[in-house]
């Protein structure tokens, strides 16, 4: 299983045997057993890779899974020592998410795990659940909605929305009135072509309509689309807090009732108690942007 999952992942032998630091003939003698095994050529060569068959794809899910609950169930007897771990965490976060936690949690953990690695990607909110049970991710991070049975969450903070705008280019009082607000030509992120991007659920849930002319595929294309242009954009607040001045940006409170969205991170229920995971778990409730949105709910409240 191990070395059908490497093949998967590389998409050639010698990739996969380099993966597993086993000689080229020793995988190529796997691949043969495994393909006897399952009657099936598994892998075909198209061009330079190996591409997988049919039956190789409908595998890939069963055998991931099973991989990870033996690695979980390996790790769940082991302390976990961060100053002398070599572990790869994986984790996988909404957009937005990622410049908000990777620079800080990365630094930390050139202090407190030298020798321990990060990988992050962004994920879709309806593939998260996906991932963490194939075993792909180890966590996720970001506006999710509430895990599986069979998985944990965890609300980090409740995110509300800030307006952002040149004030140089686009003359207006501060804070801007609700007129101005959605009369103004607006850019939002969008991360499906969608004209109305984000805002979009947002929007339809107070039965409200802005003048949306521009969208971008995140919020640092959307910030600079401001910074040139007469333009507003609405972010969540902690992204307009870190980035509007960035950009010689101004903020305003929105005039609309939009609904904050909840921010969280979701985990196997199989790693609920594995050290490493619990340790991973702590140094991002521990992240300053994380806290620094709690102290103002708190203080709200």
């Amino acid at each position: 299983m191990i070395a059908f999952d490497a093949l998967m992942q590389e998409r050639s032998v010698t990739l996969a045997a380099r993966r597993l630091k086993v000689q080229q003939p020793a995988m190529s003698h796997t691949l043969s057993t495994l393909r006897t095994l399952f009657d099936d050529e598994l892998f075909v060569r198209v061009k330079q890779t190996m591409e997988p068959t049919h039956r190789a794809l409908e595998l890939h899910d069963p055998i991931r899974k099973v991989l990870a609950q033996a690695q979980d169930v390996l790790r769940a007897g082991q302390p976990f020592d961060p100053l002398r771990s070599d572990r790869q965490f994986r984790i996988g976060m909404t957009n937005g998410i990622e410049v908000l936690l990777l620079p800080e949690l990365s630094t930390e953990l050139r202090q407190v795990a030298p020798n321990v690695s990060l990988s992050a990607r962004s994920v879709d909110p309806g593939d998260a659940a996906d991932l963490l049970d194939a075993g792909e991710l180890d966590l996720v991070v970001g506006c999710y909605n509430r895990p599986n049975s069979w998985q944990r969450g965890e609300l980090l903070f409740e995110e509300g929305v800030t307006c952002c705008f040149n004030p140089e280019l686009l003359r207006c009082a501060n804070p801007i009135g609700l007129q101005t607000y959605v009369e103004t030509p607006h850019a939002v992120v969008s991360l499906n072509g969608d004209l109305w991007g984000c805002l979009r659920p947002g929007l339809e849930e107070i039965e409200a309509k802005l003048n949306i002319v521009a969208s971008g595929p995140n919020f640092l294309s959307v910030l600079m689309i401001a910074r040139d242009s007469p333009m507003l954009t609405t972010l969540p607040t902690r992204i307009a807090e870190a980035y509007a001045p960035l950009f010689g940006l101004a903020t305003s409170r929105v005039p609309l009732p939009f609904s904050p969205n909840p921010i969280s991170m979701s985990w196997p229920m199989r790693a609920d108690q594995e050290p490493g995971s619990i340790w991973l778990r702590s140094r991002i409730r521990s992240a300053s942007f994380v806290r620094s949105r709690q102290r103002t709910e708190f203080a709200a409240e």
